[in-house]
């Protein structure tokens, strides 16, 4: 799995300390006040599980699944395949983690929905910013890091489901990308799904 990887660009060691970053600014932005951790599952769930265990206040934590990349390298047609149920958004004050904003659709389109389900606030939290890719105006109120426009896996970031384990973040080989599909469509195929 490492030797897929052409460049980490983010040590285990960079990260956690991002987090421990993030995890201060999120502290005073909500001090004195409880509130629900939305983490977007699954990419954000490593992060998420890290930084609540920084923040020390009471919260509660609730997950929302939404999918764009499904086996690609860009983002595509947003799905959103669970939403907690409303007593876990209704007048409350939620934080909306997710480990990449890219586009930002997805990001937005979470957000306006929880603010439709009647929250009381949706601040928004990601592992990674990647501006360059932006196509709606919609900027993270918390961010660990911003990065240029590479595809990159790890630390809870896949590809076609696989390197979310890597400890650190790493950009991934072409070659790496290209077998994967190959597999994925030999997968497909010998299930009756190509």
């Amino acid at each position: 799995m490492h030797e897929d990887i052409e460049t980490i660009l983010l040590s285990e060691a960079q990260i956690l300390q991002g987090i421990e970053r993030v995890a201060a600014e999120v502290t005073r932005a909500y001090a004195g006040r409880e509130f629900t951790v939305m983490s977007v599952l699954k990419g954000s769930c490593v992060f998420a599980s890290d930084l609540i265990r920084r923040v020390p206040l009471r919260l509660e934590l609730a997950f929302v699944a939404a999918s764009s990349y499904r086996d690609g390298t860009t983002s595509g047609r947003l799905d959103v395949n669970y939403f907690p149920a409303d007593g876990e958004i209704a007048g409350r004050e939620l934080l909306l983690v997710d480990d990449i904003l890219d586009t930002g659709r997805t990001m937005l389109a979470l957000k306006n929905e929880l603010v439709a389900r009647g929250a009381a606030s949706v601040r928004t939290c990601v592992f990674l910013d990647k501006p360059a890719r932006r196509a709606v105006p919609l900027q993270a109120d918390h961010s660990c890091f911003e990065i240029e426009d590479k595809f990159v896996v790890g630390y809870g970031l896949d590809f076609a489901g696989a390197y979310r384990n890597l400890p650190y973040l790493g950009v991934l080989r072409q070659a790496a990308i290209e077998r994967r599909q190959a597999h994925q469509a030999s997968r497909a195929a010998a299930t009756g799904r190509a």
